[in-house]
């Protein structure tokens, strides 16, 4: 069962615990203790989960079972049985319009939701299972689950030079890592396939992410174009690329020296500067975010990559990333604390 329905779980049946709790104590300690005020307990907790309708039965039963209390413990004042009666009430009717309250929330909330997915669907569209020669598959997971949107962003090109691809991560959250997200692939899907080669199309990614950022925001990103039994690779501040061979070694090709990140490129620094290296059929290419290899467990250790590269030998390539999603869940064995995106590249 998952924390989020066990503790759902636990709410609906709260209120019903304390009153029982309530009820079993006040017949154990006799009429000379009266408890009954401790009866409204169920009604506070009962707009936590459910609707209106749960409410009010709770809030019936509470005022039942302080009659039948009051009864057992020869409750004489009426004065005292009556401010009782008028507690509960009062918290049950609380408690009804604590839940008109919430269920407003929910629907504005979920509304925003749906808009939010739209607009990560519409720019995260999903990557084509074939390009060229090659099969690819995608993995994202957000580092809230009830949040749709993160800053993480990928894409597949084929373009006639070769498939080019990019990964990269927006710094910050929300609507504003999304807005920035567009800028880069929108850029990208544009000058993918109108540059001759990948150091223009990165030049092309710079330009438009410093038109738009304000100069303290910035893209981590990779480019990677695959052709001829070989990919070019250019890299702007990114986690290193993953190539796992065919007899099961992997291999992380880097560059003589890292690039500024895009949108920091007017502080200096050297320009991302292309490399290569083989990739034969047979061959693996992932490509992925720094929430994957920055993801802790609770001795703090990170997740570490390399060494669960043979679980993507899965015939499958969306298996196989799927394969490693839950082996990095259960290295966690908890919420991701970053967004986390993995594109992984094979031969047909």
């Amino acid at each position: 069962m998952s924390a989020t329905k066990h503790r759902s779980t636990v709410l609906s049946v709260l209120p019903f615990a304390m009153m029982a709790a309530v009820a079993l104590l006040d017949v154990a300690r006799g009429p000379s203790m009266h408890f009954l005020p401790l009866v409204s307990l169920g009604p506070a907790f009962a707009p936590l989960v459910g609707g209106w309708r749960r409410t009010a039965c709770i809030g019936a039963i509470a005022l039942l079972l302080c009659l039948t209390l009051a009864w057992y413990d020869n409750l004489t004042d009426v004065r005292r049985a009556s401010m009782t009666l008028a507690s509960v009430l009062g918290v049950t009717v609380a408690g009804l319009v604590a839940v008109s309250m919430r269920r407003q929330r929910e629907a504005e909330l979920d509304n925003v939701r749906s808009i939010a997915e739209a607009a990560q669907r519409v720019l995260l569209k999903p990557v084509p299972r074939l390009a060229g020669r090659l099969r690819a598959a995608v993995s994202y997971t957000s580092a809230v689950a009830e949040a749709r949107i993160g800053g993480d962003l990928y894409e597949v090109v084929a373009a006639p030079e070769g498939v080019r691809v990019i990964v990269g991560d927006v710094q910050g959250k929300g609507l504003e890592a999304v807005e920035t997200a567009a800028v880069v692939l929108g850029a990208f899907r544009e000058a993918a396939l109108d540059e001759a080669d990948l150091e223009q199309v990165g030049h092309r990614l710079e330009r438009s992410v410093a038109r738009q950022l304000d100069g303290e925001k910035f893209v981590t990103a990779i480019l990677a174009e695959v052709s001829d039994h070989q990919v070019t690779f250019l890299n702007f501040g990114h986690p290193a690329p993953m190539v796992i061979r065919a007899d099961g070694t992997t291999d992380l090709p880097q560059p003589r020296a890292y690039a500024l990140p895009l949108g920091l490129g007017e502080h200096g620094g050297a320009k991302p500067e292309p490399f290569v290296t083989d990739f034969l059929p047979g061959d693996q290419l992932l490509l992925y975010t720094d929430g994957i290899i920055e993801a802790r467990d609770a001795d703090h250790r990170f997740y570490p990559l390399t060494e669960r590269a043979h679980l993507l030998k899965e015939p499958d390539p969306e298996a196989a990333l799927e394969t490693l999603r839950q082996d990095l869940l259960h290295h966690v064995n908890g919420p991701l604390q970053d967004d986390a995106a993995m594109l992984l590249l094979r031969y047909r």
